[in-house]
């Protein structure tokens, strides 16, 4: 196998195939690296929303950034979910895609909602309001997105990556230049991708102080009523909900990586699935891993001023597949030369201090006390990324970092990076 590649991606989740397949398509000779198998990562543990409704998301744009930059998100999102549509329909993929409406539901709180739908209709989006539901409980009310998508991932996978020369189980330990190492080879490119969910270097980008981790918990439903929205909640409490066959997908019990001590994640989303579907089954349960950055704009673009031919990819909150798209709609421009609308909203070289600067301190705080831990806590939980003092996650029988969200199984085997390596941990 040649070692040169025009364009090297590290990562093979929605993202890094995404833009693989879209710099081959413009003539480009690429390889994709994967560390384990394709989309064994987040990919593999979404809920597959294709949306541009992102939560309580642009009544606080427009407040931290400006109009400007608002209307430049929603444009972004707005063409992924397009770019979806017209992929899907164009190579025939078999992934039940499927127009529909996303919803933002709240038990209690109209006034919140109401300032998003306002922000929503003042940005462009069809948005509307509503106190009707699918739901299996009342509210007082949702602000629904007409338009958006969902899909089953894997099989959108599965079709994409037929295209693509992929190489599993191959670690990346180093980039440094135009070069990529791995265990058992060194491989040049001119371009090199990043998406690796959590950038793997720390310097240059020093993506550990801009943003933190956070999981959220899965439960697949059978015997539930069909919905055909897909539903999610803005109360601290609050659930999402989505159709997808069979099963409805319910989701909740989103928090920091290496807080979940008190290992009530799931039984409290079993709670909720009896309470609202008494005749419900369980049919699995996962849990998925987001990247949060302290501006709430993930960050699509050269990795660091000092490395012209590194990108990156991160930060995508809890909406990776929209924002995937949108990553590689933008790195395939840049690295083909072209000028693309959204590459300056998403810029890593950004600075939003009114937006970021209290999410900034507040991880600092999190960090220094997990490094403290670390420095006086047992070597063994001390985590290999950074050294911050690991803690245990009763939910999933791992060992969690609360700085950066590396996590490793009971017995140290690296499950989540930021970290590479595996530790030696001997207890529970």
């Amino acid at each position: 196998m040649k070692t040169h590649r025009e364009v090297i991606v590290i990562g093979a989740g929605m993202a890094g195939l995404l833009s693989a397949y879209f710099l081959k398509e413009e003539g480009k000779d690429v390889l994709v690296l994967e560390a384990k198998e394709v989309a064994s990562g987040q990919t593999g543990r979404t809920t597959a929303k294709i949306t541009s409704q992102h939560g309580l998301k642009y009544s606080k744009l427009l407040k931290d950034v400006g109009e400007k930059k608002a209307r430049l998100y929603v444009r972004a999102n707005e063409a992924a979910i397009e770019a979806f549509a017209r992929l899907v329909q164009t190579k025939k993929i078999d992934c039940d895609f499927a127009r529909v409406t996303s919803y933002l539901y709240s038990e209690k709180d109209m006034e919140k909602l109401k300032e998003e739908l306002e922000a929503a209709t003042f940005l462009g989006i069809e948005a509307f309001w509503t106190k009707e539901t699918e739901l299996p409980f009342t509210v007082a009310g949702a602000v629904g997105f007409r338009n958006q998508a969902q899909f089953c991932a894997m099989d959108f996978v599965r079709h994409i990556r037929k295209e693509l020369e992929i190489l599993e189980h191959t670690m990346v330990t180093k980039v440094c230049g135009k070069k990529v190492y791995t265990k058992d080879a060194v491989y040049t490119a001119d371009n090199i991708v990043v998406a690796t969910h959590y950038p793997m270097r720390n310097v240059p980008g020093f993506y550990f102080l801009r943003e933190h981790q956070e999981r959220s918990y899965v439960l697949e439903l059978s015997g539930c009523e069909k919905i055909n929205g897909m539903y999610y909640g803005i109360d601290e409490d609050g659930h999402s909900f989505r159709q997808a066959g069979e099963h409805i997908l319910l989701g909740g019990g989103s928090g920091r990586t290496g807080e979940h001590v008190c290992g009530v994640a799931f039984h409290e989303l079993e709670m909720a699935a009896e309470k609202y579907y008494p005749d419900c089954k369980v049919e699995s349960r996962w849990a998925a891993q987001d990247c949060m950055p302290h501006d709430g704009i993930p960050f699509i673009g050269k990795y660091s001023m000092f490395t012209p031919h590194l990108y990156v990819a991160t930060g995508f909150q809890k909406w990776g597949m929209t924002t995937s798209m949108v990553a590689a709609m933008i790195l395939r421009d840049k690295i083909c030369g072209r000028k693309n609308p959204f590459e300056a909203l998403y810029r890593p070289q950004r600075l939003n201090f009114r937006a970021g600067t209290a999410n900034f301190l507040h991880d600092v705080g999190k960090s220094i006390k997990g490094l403290t831990k670390g420095w006086f806590g047992p070597k063994d939980l001390r985590c290999s990324h950074m050294g911050c003092g690991l803690e245990w996650n009763p939910d999933e029988k791992s060992w969690d970092c609360p700085c950066h969200g590396s996590r490793f199984d009971e017995n140290g085997k690296l499950l989540d990076n930021p970290a590479k390596k595996d530790k030696n941990i001997r207890r529970v």
